[in-house]
C-alpha cells in the first residue's frame, strides 16, 4: 500500500486490489475515546459515508465505484478515479475553461443540496476532473440535512478553498460558481443560501468540523 494522505479522521492509500487500482479508505481509532464508543462512532461514520456515495450516485453525482466495505476494519475499498484533481486544473496555467468547471462544480452542489445532501468537506481537493466529468470524493464528514444553515456552511468551505488555493481566479469562480447553484436550485433557493453564508461569515463560522 502507498500512502496518499493522512487525515484527522482516516488514512487513505493507493493499492493493488486483486488486480485492481482502488483507494483505501481506514478510519483510524482515536486514543482519546473509550475504545467501545470509539468502534461504534468509527463504524457509524463508515455506514454513513457509504450510504452518502450511494444517494449522491442516485442523484447524478459521479462519485468511486464501492468495491468493499469492511465494518469490523471501520475500511472502505473504492475504484481509483483518474484525472487531475479540480485543485489543479484551477491551477494550471494551460487550463482554459476554469469559469465553466467553477459553474459544473456549482452544479454539483446544487444536485446535492436539493436532495438534501450536506458534503460538509467541500474544497477542490475533493473533486476529480476526469475527462469531462466531476467526480465528488471523501463524504466522511457528510449528512442528511435541509437546514439552510448546513447548506450556507457547505458553500462557505468552497468559497474558503477557492479564497486561498485559487485567489488570483476567487471572484470569477466564486461568482461562477454561485451561478451554476443557481440553474439548479433556483433563484430564489440561490439567495436565501447565499444570504445565509454571508451571515455565517460574520459570525465566523465557517471552520466547521464533525470530528469528535
Amino acid at each position: 500500500m502507498t500512502l496518499l494522505r493522512k487525515g484527522a479522521e482516516a488514512n487513505i492509500y493507493l493499492e493493488n486490489w486483486h488486480g485492481l487500482k482502488v483507494i483505501l479508505k481506514k478510519r483510524l481509532p482515536k486514543k482519546y475515546r473509550i475504545q467501545e464508543l470509539d468502534s461504534m462512532i468509527r463504524k457509524l461514520r463508515t455506514i454513513r459515508e457509504v450510504q452518502l456515495i450511494h444517494d449522491a450516485k442516485l442523484i447524478g453525482v459521479s462519485t468511486p465505484l464501492l468495491y468493499s466495505v469492511d465494518l469490523e476494519k471501520k475500511t472502505i475499498i473504492m475504484k481509483h478515479i483518474e484525472g487531475l484533481r479540480v485543485k489543479e486544473a484551477l491551477n494550471a496555467p494551460d487550463f482554459l475553461e476554469k469559469e465553466k468547471l467553477c459553474f459544473n462544480v456549482g452544479n454539483l452542489i446544487g444536485k446535492l443540496h436539493n436532495a438534501g445532501i450536506m458534503h460538509g468537506d467541500l474544497t477542490t481537493s475533493n473533486m476529480i476532473l476526469s475527462k469531462d466529468k466531476i467526480f465528488l470524493l471523501d463524504l466522511g464528514l457528510g449528512e442528511h440535512s435541509t437546514d439552510l444553515e448546513d447548506r450556507g456552511v457547505d458553500l462557505l468551505l468552497i468559497k474558503r478553498a477557492l479564497q486561498s488555493e485559487h485567489c488570483i481566479f476567487f471572484k470569477k469562480g466564486f461568482n461562477a460558481l454561485i451561478a451554476g447553484y443557481q440553474e439548479v436550485v433556483g433563484d430564489k433557493a440561490a439567495k436565501e443560501v447565499t444570504k445565509r453564508l454571508k451571515e455565517i461569515e460574520s459570525r465566523g463560522r465557517y471552520m466547521l468540523r464533525r470530528d469528535m
